[in-house]
């Protein structure tokens, strides 16, 4: 089993590269498990599909009954109510974390989407996490299990600090991953020596440089999902070699 979370700032494109390894996982006949850990939840859009339910709404559900159940019916109602939350699709399934309606901590939430992925790990082949912006999930250590990291910068210093701080917090938490790889994301050609010369200067290893694609800009103003992308994009081709160097 491999798994993967992506993450860096907002806007540079994330759930883009996360939907677009869920399909060429998926390709390979692996048993694939989207994650969108994001509280936006914009995963199953750029999927094309629309899940029932999300664990903020069994975090709602189970905030209203708990009072009324010992500890037993406690375990075993959280055990049903999570097996409804994952969304079967053809080729994958996909767990959305959702956002909680309702007034109170969010740290439930987090805590079972990591009992989820402990328990569910081993009935899959490829994970793939969709991660929130920014850096509140490392120290949470919602995704500490994960064997890759992705980082996905855009070519501002906004994108490149906050990869950095990333990588300096992973470090600071001893988080274990196998691999810690940078991904440029929306780069043109003038960027994309600034972005090697930055990745070698701050010992960033760089994965990968993806172009941007005005064909996906069209998409995106259509409603329709990123993963509707074909081989003639020169996006979708370079996602598909991160996805055989990761998941062969």
């Amino acid at each position: 089993m491999v798994s993967v979370a992506v993450t860096g700032k907002g806007g540079t494109g994330k759930t883009i590269l996360s939907a677009l390894l869920v399909k060429f996982a998926s390709k390979t006949g692996k048993r694939v498990l989207a994650v969108d850990a994001d509280p936006d939840s914009n995963l199953p859009e750029a999927l094309g599909v629309e899940p029932e339910k999300t664990l903020g709404e069994v975090r709602e559900l189970f905030q209203m009954s708990r009072d009324d159940m010992v500890s037993h019916d406690k375990e075993v109602w959280l055990e049903g109510k999570l097996m409804e939350v994952i969304y079967e699709a053809d080729s994958y399934d996909l767990l959305v974390m959702g956002r909680p309606e309702g007034a109170g901590c969010y740290c439930y939430t987090n805590n079972l989407l990591k009992s989820i992925l402990r328990k569910f790990m081993s009935h899959y082949d490829a994970i793939i996490i969709d991660t929130e912006a920014g850096l509140e999930h490392f120290s949470r250590q919602t995704i500490k299990d994960v064997d890759y990291l992705l980082v996905v910068t855009d070519a501002s210093m906004k994108g490149f600090r906050t990869a950095e701080r990333i990588r300096d917090l992973v470090k600071e938490l001893n988080l274990d991953f196998r691999g810690i790889f940078l991904v440029a994301n929306k780069i043109n050609d003038m960027a994309k020596k600034v972005i090697e010369d930055y990745a070698n200067e701050h010992k960033f290893d760089l994965i990968a440089i993806l172009p941007f694609d005005e064909k996906l800009a069209e998409l995106d103003l259509r409603g329709v999902p990123v993963v509707k992308l074909n081989g003639e994009s020169e996006l979708v081709n370079r996602v598909e070699e991160i996805s055989g160097m990761i998941f062969g």
